[in-house]
């Protein structure tokens, strides 16, 4: 019995360390990658084509795309207010918003989730940037940006040309994203 019990808690302890990583949706096992370039059929630059073309609302229900920051960097991460991994980044991108507001950044977050949930998040943690509401059909959008394992949170960077840079599934440190934000924003 004692033996089935400890056997029990390293099964947790090691499925609690894998989930901090990035929240899976599907059963398909991936390994958090570092930012690196997508590989589908389709084109990075069509991928970034399709999600920079798609309406999302906001949480007050007006419709926008994300080609309203063309000409700036934009940080765009799928999340969901389940996923604890998404909710320990945002607050880093909150201040990494603010830090180069002025440089031609932005940060877009883009929920999977109700717009109830995200309101309630927003009312608790008041982030500097904006949160549209995507549905669970918003994660084919990431699939196509390599996010084969419909995980969260899953962050694309693309550059202010429009072009896709790199894409992250799990949690960015804030040394790695600033690095890679300093570097995007010389360019």
């Amino acid at each position: 019995m004692q033996g089935r019990l400890i056997h029990f808690l390293l099964l947790a302890i090691i499925a609690i360390g894998a989930g901090s990583s990035g929240y899976l949706i599907s059963r398909e096992r991936h390994a958090p990658n570092a930012p690196s370039l997508p590989s589908s059929a389709t084109s990075p630059q069509t991928a970034v084509d399709n999600l920079l073309r798609t309406s999302f609302a906001t949480t007050e229900g007006q419709w926008q795309t994300l080609a309203a920051w063309r000409g700036e960097v934009l940080v765009i991460n799928f999340w969901a207010t389940w996923c604890p991994p998404c909710r320990e980044e945002m607050p880093m991108f909150s201040r990494l918003q603010t830090k180069y507001k002025d440089k031609n950044l932005q940060f877009v977050g883009i929920s999977i989730d109700s717009v109830s949930k995200v309101r309630e998040y927003q009312s608790i943690e008041k982030l500097a940037y904006p949160l549209l509401m995507g549905s669970p059909d918003a994660m084919s959008l990431s699939v196509a940006l390599g996010n084969r394992a419909q995980a969260l949170p899953f962050t694309v960077l693309i550059t202010r040309q429009g072009t896709l840079d790199s894409v992250k599934l799990g949690l960015f440190s804030e040394e790695e994203l600033e690095a890679r934000l300093q570097a995007l924003l010389k360019q």
